[in-house]
């Protein structure tokens, strides 16, 4: 995993409360968007850049794009947080 990809998507707001919605389950593009006062077209630039972080992953459903959490990126970064917490000194 490319670590330094998945700290900038965090690093912005509107993405980290994207992935707090997904928390519950696969939400439409639209549904998204609707949380928001922002424009559908700047949303979906979060979701892009989520789903190039491996953060999100994204399938189409008739003619509606789904979004959902991938847990196994946030479970590797959790591992090498943990990891530093417990590691060894040299």
């Amino acid at each position: 995993m490319a670590f330094q990809q998945t700290f900038q998507a965090l690093s912005d707001p509107t993405r980290r409360e994207i992935l707090t919605l997904l928390k519950r389950g696969p939400l439409a593009a639209g549904d998204i968007v609707a949380h928001f006062d922002s424009s559908g077209a700047t949303i979906s630039h979060h979701l892009s850049v989520l789903r190039q972080a491996g953060l999100v992953d994204a399938s189409r459903r008739g003619k509606f794009i789904y979004y959902e959490l991938n847990l196994s990126v946030l479970e590797e970064l959790m591992a090498w947080i943990a990891a530093l917490q417990g590691g060894t000194s040299s």
